[in-house]
């Protein structure tokens, strides 16, 4: 029960979680890359100094003096040329400052004072190679993975189902051949059939799943094949055939309703599985591209940089890993409570 909790909280958090977050899984925040997590704002006091040179630098101005009093920094500069309120959008563009004034000027104009509020910044998880916050993009690659394996599992569940009780009613060659189908796919390396669809098809959200999907539903296609031999035999099914049904009927009113709880059971135990697929293609670059990004993205780049910045792999990780155990105990709390054989 608790898994279905925590899983539920999960999808809630990813779907949610963006809306209510300060920062945009998009915006590059040039002035904090690959800063670690900290529940304190940012800017520290030992980057105050650093950012307010970098943006005096872009104003080819010399610093002669600065303070801080409170929430603003006040900055006298000299130039060669005279200075004007234009010179204070350099401050505004800064991520660490803003509401940027020219507080005065002297006789000549070569001389002024500028002033700029301090932008406080919460980085929870951190900041990536590029400066975006980690927080809103391990959320927003949450929707990604959990939308990739629900959907793609849907996809195998569907395409699994229908092709598994129509080989499994039918029986004889009919069964025959649409099993020797199975074998043949199955003999296809799946790398090879996902690099291929990339090929000709391009890499896209709507390709990961169906790529996915596409190859998952063979494990489906057996095991409802192996129930539905068996639902063939029992009396209902050879009453129906008695009285005239079509084997369409029979297969649409008997044998896939009394197939849901295989189904359902393995359905939880494949969400997982294509999570995990679609982490592997993201680690290899096959999966989801910028601007989107998807747990197993954020995690082959956590890996590159683990030795200097090992916050990029570790939240990532973290939301993939106790994703992946919620949905397996789940699966297993289904089997035991639908499967007399385990109880």
């Amino acid at each position: 029960m608790f898994s279905l909790f925590y899983l539920i909280a999960m999808a809630t958090v990813c779907i949610v979680g963006p809306f209510f977050v300060p920062h945009q899984y998009t915006t590059i925040y040039a002035d904090y890359v690959r800063t670690p997590p900290s529940l304190s704002a940012y800017p520290k006091p030992e980057m105050i100094e650093t950012a307010m040179n970098d943006a005096v630098k872009r104003m080819r101005v010399d610093v002669k003096e600065w303070r801080q009093e409170g929430e603003r920094v006040f900055i006298t500069v000299t130039s060669s040329k005279p200075l004007d309120e234009r010179n204070i959008r350099y401050l505004d563009r800064s991520d660490t400052f803003d509401d940027g004034k020219l507080e005065s000027t002297s006789a000549d104009g070569l001389t002024a004072v500028m002033s700029a509020s301090i932008k406080q910044q919460y980085f929870l998880f951190g900041t990536d190679n590029t400066g975006r916050d980690l927080l809103s993009r391990t959320l927003m690659a949450g929707r990604i993975s959990l939308a990739i394996g629900l959907l793609a599992g849907i996809v195998a569940v569907v395409i699994g189902v229908i092709y598994g009780a129509t080989a499994g009613f039918m029986g004889g060659k009919t069964d025959e051949v649409m099993m020797r189908i199975v074998d043949v796919l199955y003999s296809l390396p799946f790398i090879f059939f996902v690099i291929m669809l990339v090929v000709f098809f391009g890499r896209n959200f709507v390709l990961m799943f169906l790529a996915v999907g596409a190859v998952l539903w063979l494990d489906m296609a057996r095991i409802v094949r192996g129930q539905a031999l068996s639902i063939r035999r029992q009396e209902y099914v050879q009453a129906a055939e008695a009285l005239g049904v079509r084997s369409r009927g029979i297969v649409q009113r008997h044998v896939i309703p009394n197939l849901l709880g295989p189904v359902v059971i393995y359905m939880t135990l494949l969400v997982p599985q294509v999570i995990i697929l679609e982490s592997f293609l993201s680690f290899l670059g096959l999966g989801v591209q910028e601007p989107m990004t998807s747990w197993g993205v954020l995690i082959s780049v956590g890996a590159k940089n683990i030795g200097t910045a090992n916050w990029l792999l570790l939240f990532p990780a973290f939301f993939l890993v106790s994703t992946l155990f919620a949905l397996n105990f789940i699966g297993d709390g289904l089997r035991d409570a639908l499967d007399p054989k385990d109880r």
